[in-house]
């Protein structure tokens, strides 16, 4: 039986799906990954969580980015991969889709945001680091662009950040925990586009694994679970995906 028929056969026999997405899967709409030649990382380098805190400066580098685009990171369209994702969803089969990805791409394929856990967070909406009140990005737009202002919030006056999770930065313990419980309670545990490097997000698949789900990793190039993993694909995982998913 082929790479593909099995793929086929193991989503059509699980009851209880947990996808696990990173950057791989948004490569395909154009939205860079981090690590690769290329990538976000090798053309600027990330602002430290403690950096932005710290120095106005960094604050200043860090909008200048959000509003410039620099990083890709939102306002692309889901790909065949997401809409496959969202499928599964919709049909009942897929329980929970906890991502490393911070493009909102997953809501934008029409998944619930309740079934959707965010690792890293969002770069689509901002936040307050003091009282975590939520702001859109356009909510700050011209005061930083056409006069310079540093967003603060309009509450308590405290810091505003862009929603994602910076280097430096505690993990989110809700979401943390949310994507935790969601590894116990699948039958297959689904990695599409993850490189399976950064921890501790990294060490879900092997939960699942030990919890008894079966193992598929669905990316383009190795990674270190490929031998410990029941079925590892490498191939494009729109293509892949959405011939797998009927």
């Amino acid at each position: 039986m082929s790479g593909q028929a099995k793929l086929h056969a193991f989503l059509d026999e699980a009851r209880s799906i947990v996808v696990f997405t990173g950057a791989g899967i948004s490569t395909e709409s154009g939205i860079p990954d981090f690590r690769s030649p290329g990538g976000v990382w090798s053309k600027m380098q990330p602002i430290m969580f403690q950096d932005f805190v710290a120095d106005e400066a960094m604050r200043r580098e860090a909008w200048r980015r959000v509003y410039s685009g620099a990083a890709g990171w939102i306002g692309k369209a889901p790909n065949a991969g997401h809409m496959a994702v969202a499928r599964l969803v919709e049909a009942g089969r897929c329980i929970s889709v906890i991502t490393q990805n911070v493009d909102n791409l997953h809501q934008g394929s029409g998944v619930p945001a309740e079934r959707i856990v965010e690792l890293h967070g969002n770069a689509s909406y901002a936040r307050c680091l003091q009282c975590s009140m939520r702001y859109e990005l356009e909510d700050f737009r011209a005061g930083f662009v056409e006069r310079g202002e540093i967003p603060v919030c309009t509450i308590c006056g405290g810091l505003v950040k862009s929603a994602t999770i910076s280097f430096g930065q505690s993990m989110p313990e809700a979401e943390m925990e949310r994507a935790h419980e969601a590894t116990l309670m699948g039958d297959l545990f689904l990695v599409l586009g993850s490189s399976l490097v950064v921890h501790p997000a990294a060490t879900f698949p092997v939960i699942a694994k030990r919890a008894g789900a079966r193992l598929v990793i669905l990316n383009r190039e190795e990674t270190p679970l490929d031998g410990f993993a029941d079925l590892v694909l490498h191939a494009e995982i729109g293509p892949t995906l959405s011939v797998a998913v009927t």
